[in-house]
């Protein structure tokens, strides 16, 4: 019962769905200010979620129905365990398990994989050009984003994230050193690329692919998908919570995960959409070479 209840409620998919449409609404509400626009009620990502909910499901001719289908809840539940697996560390460090950390990361591309998978299987020209879009910046920021993991991994000496985050808590959070800094920026960078946010917003460009992998996708499964982006955007930086600077208490990390947040928005509403190849030669070069000298830091006890 307690195993189905944290998955279910609490730190699972009604804890992550709920902190994920406020994070949804807030930053819809600061990118509308910026833009001198009023912006959305704050129940907005409730009304669009039930609203698709309640819209036909259509299937594209000629397609894999299964593949189509099945795509968006692979990805749903994958980001379910991962809010599961993170905020158990942070609360009750003692409970993680050896090797929690790898899973997480393995976790965490499957919502990316998830959104190919649903592209391809459209048999729609611009879902495929998104999809494969998706296949190149995943293969562009997942190098960074494991050295930048690197880190605290060293420090800690573990690759349990309680460990990591007991470490932290006796010995001050990895982010105050100077390797932590250079991690937690490329890790930052990778995170805005995994969400698909601005300036890295590249599979979903709406003005070019319309809404990229997702286009032929109505209904519930559409729905899915939206729920599963807004759950990522509370799940992901709660992850460099975990690994960088954790709290003692639960309000404490939620409000470092807010202060992430701030600045996934700044970075986003400051930057425009870059190509997909300068996005590919930003993160081989600039952003790996950040992570790389942030590992050799680490190693050395810097």
């Amino acid at each position: 019962m307690t195993t189905l209840y944290n998955i279910l409620i609490f730190p699972g998919f009604l804890f992550a769905a709920l902190i994920g449409m406020l994070a949804s609404y807030i930053d819809r509400k600061v990118t509308a200010r910026i833009h001198w626009r009023k912006g959305p009620p704050l129940l907005q990502p409730v009304y669009d979620f039930v609203k698709l909910m309640g819209k036909e499901i259509i299937v594209p001719a000629e397609t894999s129905a299964l593949a189509f289908l099945s795509a968006p809840f692979f990805g749903l539940s994958a980001v379910t365990v991962v809010s599961v697996i993170v905020w158990k560390g942070l609360i009750q460090p003692q409970g993680s398990f050896v090797g929690d950390l790898i899973v997480v990361v393995y976790l965490l591309t499957i919502p990316s994989i998830a959104c190919i998978i649903g592209g391809f299987a459209s048999n729609n020209p611009l879902a495929s050009l998104g999809a494969s879009r998706e296949m190149k910046l995943i293969l562009s920021y997942e190098m960074p984003f494991l050295l930048s993991i690197l880190v605290p991994v060293i420090k800690s000496e573990s690759i349990r994230i309680g460990d990591i985050v007991s470490y932290q808590l006796v010995n001050g959070a990895v982010l105050h050193s100077y390797a932590g800094v250079l991690a937690f920026i490329s890790g930052v960078l990778c995170v805005q690329a995994k969400l698909s946010i601005a300036p890295f917003d590249i599979p979903e460009a709406e003005q070019e692919i319309i809404a990229g992998p997702a286009i032929e996708y109505s209904g519930l499964p559409l729905g899915i998908f939206k729920l599963t982006k807004w759950m990522m955007l509370f799940v992901v930086p709660s992850f460099l919570v975990a690994i960088f600077m954790p709290a003692v208490t639960v309000w404490g990390n939620l409000l470092r995960y807010a202060a992430i947040l701030v600045i996934i928005i700044l970075i986003k509403n400051t930057n425009p959409r870059v190509r997909i190849d300068q996005a590919v030669r930003f993160f081989w070069t600039w952003v790996s070479a950040i992570a790389l000298l942030a590992v050799i830091l680490a190693l050395v006890g810097l």
